[in-house]
């Protein structure tokens, strides 16, 4: 007969199979994970920033219209 496969789920970065309330499979995992929430925190705030200078740069040529 077939086996009955544990609970379980897969780590983040690697899909390794790993415990049920673990994110992550390992400290590398853990390091690697870590360093893709800096990247993308990184990559967020350069676009709030591209964002606000656009919407300064249409606002001034808006007032200067005027």
């Amino acid at each position: 007969m077939a086996e009955k496969i544990q609970q379980h789920t897969h780590c983040q970065m690697c899909g390794k199979a790993i415990p049920f309330k673990e994110a992550l499979c390992s400290e590398d995992c853990k390091e690697k994970y870590q360093n893709l929430l800096k990247k993308r925190r990184k990559t967020i705030y350069l676009l709030y920033g591209i964002i606000l200078v656009f919407f300064v740069v249409i606002l001034a040529s808006v007032l200067l219209e005027i």
